[in-house]
């Protein structure tokens, strides 16, 4: 890794795939130097942050310059766009989004409706800005013990709960025309510190795990995207957490759990990984991840993650392809009708 970016600018220029790389930008106009780097290492797609999102002309603008730089209309524009603490898009202009445990919250002849109507709003909110990839549902399971930093994004301290209702928010996005990526696989409920700041140790057994933190992910399988979590399973892998793990992407998220859609690392700028970067990315691809997602932005940070990258593998454009063939239709409704049915029901 050592011989820097011209490498990975070399290979992704001599092949066909894009990189296998989810890359970030510093702001909310896309820097003449930044698009030329994106250009020369042709990322998958991009992922947008809040310091990227001031108004709806300007994000759409550019997203539609994160395209052109890579020459590809398709380039996937992902966001994390939760909900509750979790709202990248300024309120104001745009609406203030309820919590996913909020929402989890209400009758359950109600929360589905509403989490599905939530969704298909957020949807239509995210295609007009030029942004196709939600990365929700969190399918994890809140957990009382746990750290705050899942709380309330989970849907519910109840797996069979927070199964249903991740199907209906995939479906709600669905309807509005945007992919869903459910994360954290295979479960970050249980983590008892923040893996933004450093690595969480899980040590329930299996027959625990599958009971409560597979199950919603086993019960969304067919989901054709996804998200690794930054956590230690001792009982799993004692030496490696998911996201590097590659028994724990063979056995579980590949084999137990039967994902076989596109896979995403987490940010791979969070403390829980330790290492360089460009060595966490290529130890997240060499355990089985499909995508290397590096979020903050920061050049040196990319130049290395781009240097350890190869091109999207052949399953990897598969899975891509597959994620494409599972968008539906855009269902013709109103956005007022759909704003007043879900406040309706809060």
């Amino acid at each position: 890794m050592s011989s820097g970016p011209v490498n990975s600018l070399v290979q992704a220029m001599s092949s066909t795939a894009p990189l296998a790389a989810i890359f970030g930008c510093a702001g909310p106009v896309l820097q003449a130097d930044e698009a030329a780097f994106f250009r020369d290492c042709d990322p998958l797609g991009f992922i947008l942050f809040a310091r990227n999102c001031q108004t709806p002309e300007q994000i759409r603008r550019l997203t539609g310059d994160l395209r052109n730089a890579v020459g590809r209309t398709d380039a996937p524009v992902l966001m994390d766009q939760e909900g509750g603490r979790v709202q990248r898009l300024p309120s104001p202009p745009w609406r203030k989004v309820p919590a996913p445990g909020l929402l989890g919250q209400l009758p359950p002849e109600k929360a589905a409706m509403a989490v599905a109507l939530n969704a298909q709003l957020m949807a239509m909110e995210l295609k007009e800005l030029g942004v196709d990839v939600n990365c929700v549902p969190s399918l994890d399971v809140n957990d009382a013990a746990g750290h705050q930093v899942i709380g309330d994004r989970a849907l519910s301290a109840d797996p069979g709960v927070v199964a249903q209702l991740g199907r209906a928010l995939a479906d709600g996005l669905a309807r509005g025309g945007v992919l869903p990526v459910m994360k954290h696989m295979p479960g970050h409920g249980r983590a008892t510190v923040d893996s933004h700041l450093e690595l969480p140790i899980v040590t329930a057994d299996r027959r625990e795990l599958t009971a409560r933190d597979f199950l919603p992910f086993m019960s969304l399988a067919d989901l054709p995207l996804g998200m690794s979590a930054h956590v230690l399973y001792t009982e799993l892998d004692p030496d490696n957490p998911a996201t590097l793990s590659k028994r724990i992407i063979d056995e579980v998220i590949r084999g137990q759990i039967g994902f076989q859609g596109l896979l995403f690392t987490d940010d791979l700028s969070m403390q829980a990984l330790g290492g360089e970067i460009g060595q966490r990315a290529a130890a997240a691809l060499a355990a089985g991840c499909d995508v290397a997602l590096h979020c903050n932005g920061e050049r040196a940070d990319m130049q290395s993650v781009a240097a350890a990258c190869h091109g999207l593998t052949a399953a990897g454009q598969g899975r891509w392809q597959s994620a494409l063939d599972w968008r539906r239709p855009l269902e013709s409704a109103s956005r007022e009708d759909i704003t007043a049915k879900l406040a309706a029901l809060l």
